[in-house]
């Protein structure tokens, strides 16, 4: 895969934004707008803190018009896109890494597709240093709104 600039939004303060639903939704379709494949993208977070909203935005930005769904149950969902295939992984149900051979991972990450991975460290040293890793968190105090660390 080839190397990727930082995703940090201009006048994101100390490298993090603080955005609510409908910021980090139009945050993500940015992106979208602005990947080109091969590329993967990990969002990390706990449950509930929005990476399926995000992701689900990635891709509307990026061209799938089908509705985005959660995998978390059936791990990979795959969609059409003008420029590629996109594949939305969700790793929670895994117990190891050595798991990922069963959903085709190797296959996966050798496409030229976007590869859009929930819950990443489940993968553990399986996945390729060449990402964009986005961190997604509460924000303090404020229940309505999210921390978003990007690249």
């Amino acid at each position: 895969m080839q190397a990727h600039r930082h995703l940090v939004p201009p006048l994101a303060a100390k490298g993090h934004l603080v955005l609510d639903e409908r910021e980090l939704r139009e945050w993500g379709r940015e992106l979208g707008r602005a990947s080109l494949p091969p590329l993967l993208i990990t969002l990390t977070g706990e449950l509930g803190a929005g990476k399926t909203t995000l992701a689900r935005a990635i891709c509307e930005g990026y061209g799938v018009e089908e509705p985005v769904t959660s995998p978390t149950y059936a791990l990979v969902h795959q969609y059409s896109a003008p420029l590629s295939t996109v594949y939305h992984v969700d790793l929670y149900r895994l117990d190891d890494p050595s798991q990922l051979t069963n959903i085709g991972w190797d296959d996966l990450l050798s496409e030229h597709a976007l590869v859009i991975v929930e819950w990443p460290e489940r993968a553990g040293a399986r996945i390729p240093e060449d990402h964009v890793p986005i961190d997604i968190d509460y924000a303090v105090g404020e229940p309505d709104r999210r921390l978003l660390l990007a690249g």
